[in-house]
């Protein structure tokens, strides 16, 4: 019997995984798989009695997605890690899933090895993502920067798109308003623009070229 230290459930609504899961789970050591279900709901029912630490849900589920699930699973317990699986790596997908509370994102097909070192990556470090996934983000994170612009004006950009203020840009960056004022009128000047909706619009179209 071996020593378990960490409790698995997964959450797939094909029932042939089900059978894959378990293989895995046999031959992985310190991780015990307590229980596999289809749905949302019924992973619901069951989190109570399991009690795992982690769960590894799919994305695309009958009824509730895996997604919107994470948020219900975590209510119940807000002590368990969750790793999302999909077929995707769309970054947006991304982006809902770990706004909505995910610890990792791993694409298919998943691998006994791939999913060892997702399990021990979310327990230890907190958090997990396939290399595909990371490239992906961290490609999509570079593409809002902009060459024309400084780090510090870049921050400032990026801020302003998402309806920041002088203030509150400056209490972010713990610098004063004059200072973000002075740092906006030279993107304005990089830009060749003269407001706020302006320069908005010009980055928008940077990003899109």
């Amino acid at each position: 019997m071996k020593n378990v230290e960490l409790k698995a459930m997964v959450i797939d609504s094909d029932f042939q995984m089900h059978q894959t899961y378990g293989n895995y789970f046999q031959d992985i050591e310190n991780i015990q798989l307590v229980g596999c279900c289809q749905t949302i709901p019924e992973a619901l029912k069951m989190i109570g009695s399991c009690n795992p630490d982690i769960i590894v849900t799919e994305v695309s589920l009958l009824g509730i997605s895996g997604i919107d699930g994470i948020k219900l699973l975590s209510k119940r317990d807000g002590q368990v890690k969750i790793i999302v699986v999909s077929s995707e790596n769309d970054f947006e997908l991304i982006k809902r899933a770990f706004k909505a509370g995910a610890n990792g994102y791993l694409t298919k097909p998943i691998t006994k090895d791939r999913l060892v070192d997702a399990l021990k990556a979310v327990e230890d470090q907190g958090a997990a993502l396939s290399y595909d996934v990371a490239k992906k983000v961290v490609t999509m994170f570079q593409k809002k920067r902009y060459p024309q612009l400084s780090n510090r004006e870049n921050q400032i950009a990026e801020y302003l798109g998402q309806g920041e203020t002088y203030k509150s840009i400056a209490k972010k960056l713990f610098v004063t308003t004059s200072t973000v004022n002075f740092h906006i009128q030279n993107i304005y000047l990089k830009l060749n623009v003269n407001s706020k909706s302006e320069a908005l619009e010009k980055l928008r179209l940077l990003m899109a070229s």
